[in-house]
């Protein structure tokens, strides 16, 4: 659990990174490490019985896929990006709270 907790905060960090004037490698990178990462969320969810969470993340892997580009323009992929990095954010929270109620 603790290095999901450094993982989703790392990611949210390069999705966040991505606002920026950044060289096209980045994006290239950031793209593969998203699809890595939530591929790894989707089967720890799936092993947790987290049925909506492995949804989730399945999509976003499949959003994130280096391999068929989806082009969304860069105004739409900066709002994802925002959206994906607050949403792991808040993951990691709701599930730091979560520990704290067992």
């Amino acid at each position: 659990m603790r290095s999901e907790f450094f993982i989703k905060i790392a990611l949210a960090i390069l999705l966040f990174l991505c606002l920026f004037d950044m060289p096209y490698g980045y994006y290239q990178f950031v793209r593969l490490s998203s699809f890595v990462i939530f591929g790894w969320l989707a089967f720890k969810a799936n092993e947790s019985g987290k049925e909506f969470g492995t949804i989730i993340y399945v999509g976003l892997a499949i959003l994130f896929q280096p391999i068929i580009k989806v082009s969304l323009g860069r105004e739409l992929w900066n709002v994802v990006d925002v959206v994906v990095g607050i949403g792991l954010l808040i993951g990691v929270f709701a599930d730091k709270s979560g520990e704290n109620n067992k």
